[in-house]
């Protein structure tokens, strides 16, 4: 049996090229992901899903980043419009946890309709007095307890609709006072404070079936970004109980020094399983694709497990989840 190539990678355009096809073919990542320039209709994106899949032979994972408010790839006219995570769940106040389901199982059919099968979502950064205006209203609150309940209702709706979480930022960037895509966080609370509070909703959630690293040093543990730190990555799988397939965030943002190669190296040898590149050319595309080369046994064996968890979408009624969600919030309406 091959073993799939270790990236996640994306593309240029609405549909692949001829040389795109060819790469894919060779390189076989496990899977992909789409941002808005991939994004046109409706009919273009299952076609484009389809080119990906096609290319290298089988039915891969295609993920996107939908969280809602500023991070969402698919919006109106032809998509819902959300607000984002922490307004709506201001909004829902204690019906919250409910409406959260409601909304990423709503946003697991309008992905599944067109062939993406995978969210960048639940996000369980747990945000703080200090948490970076990039990350603070993506998050779902300032309790790691609570964090962790709304993020099972996000991962519920999206496993019930069809699509594979992603929980995300695995250990915690809610501390972050810099954005990662532009700069290197470094964290200096000590490690009994990150246990109890910025791990606690990756621990709870440690049996979901994919995760995406934080671009962070945590300087009381280690002096070295989690994402190509084996000290992190340990913890990670030891001591928060994450066995899931683990892909970097993406490996082109600034917070990570270095090639692109040295760090698809740096964070499969910390104990990544997949590197995650974006936006890149392909000319980079192909380098790490050869520094990346294939999942290990270990890794092939989680990306096979997280494959399977993959669910037929529950049958519902769009329109009442719609009606039942807004009238949680207030009359709120998501234009198309």
């Amino acid at each position: 049996m091959t073993h799939f190539g270790a990236t996640i990678l994306d593309a240029e355009g609405h549909r692949l090229t001829a040389e795109e096809k060819r790469f894919f073919a060779s390189a076989d990542p496990f899977g992909f992901i789409l941002f808005g320039r991939n994004i046109g209709t409706a009919d273009q994106v299952r076609a484009l899903c389809a080119d990906m899949r096609e290319a290298v032979g089988r039915d891969a994972p295609i993920t996107i980043d939908q969280e809602g408010g500023r991070v969402q790839r698919l919006r109106p006219p032809l998509w819902r419009q959300w607000p984002a995570p922490m307004d709506h769940v201001d909004l829902a106040g204690p019906q919250a946890a409910e409406a959260m389901y409601l909304r990423y199982r709503l946003i697991a059919t309008e992905l599944h309709a067109l062939g993406i099968d995978s969210n960048c979502a639940p996000l369980v950064d747990v945000a703080g007095a200090s948490t970076h205006a990039f990350l603070r209203d993506r998050c779902y609150g300032t309790d790691a307890e609570r964090v962790a309940l709304l993020g099972r209702a996000v991962a519920d709706g999206l496993l019930d609709g069809g699509v594979l979480p992603v929980l995300k930022h695995i250990p915690g960037h809610g501390r972050a006072q810099a954005d990662s895509h532009l700069d290197l966080p470094v964290v200096t609370e000590d490690k009994a404070t990150l246990t109890a509070c910025d791990f606690a909703p990756f621990e709870a959630l440690n049996d979901l079936p994919m995760g995406m690293t934080a671009h962070l040093v945590y300087g009381a543990i280690d002096d070295r970004p989690a994402t190509v730190s084996p000290v992190m990555m340990q913890l990670i799988r030891d001591e928060i109980g994450f066995d899931g397939l683990i892909m970097t965030d993406d490996i082109s943002m600034k917070a990570l020094k270095g090639s692109l190669t040295d760090i698809t190296r740096a964070s499969l040898g910390a104990g990544c399983d997949v590197a995650l590149l974006c936006n890149a050319t392909l000319e980079d595309r192909r380098a790490v694709a050869d520094a990346a080369g294939r999942l290990d046994d270990a890794g092939q064996a989680r990306a096979r497990a997280a494959l399977a968890a993959r669910r037929t979408p529950s049958d519902v009624d769009v329109s009442a989840l719609e009606a039942k969600l807004s009238a949680m919030c207030d009359g709120l309406t998501y234009g198309r």
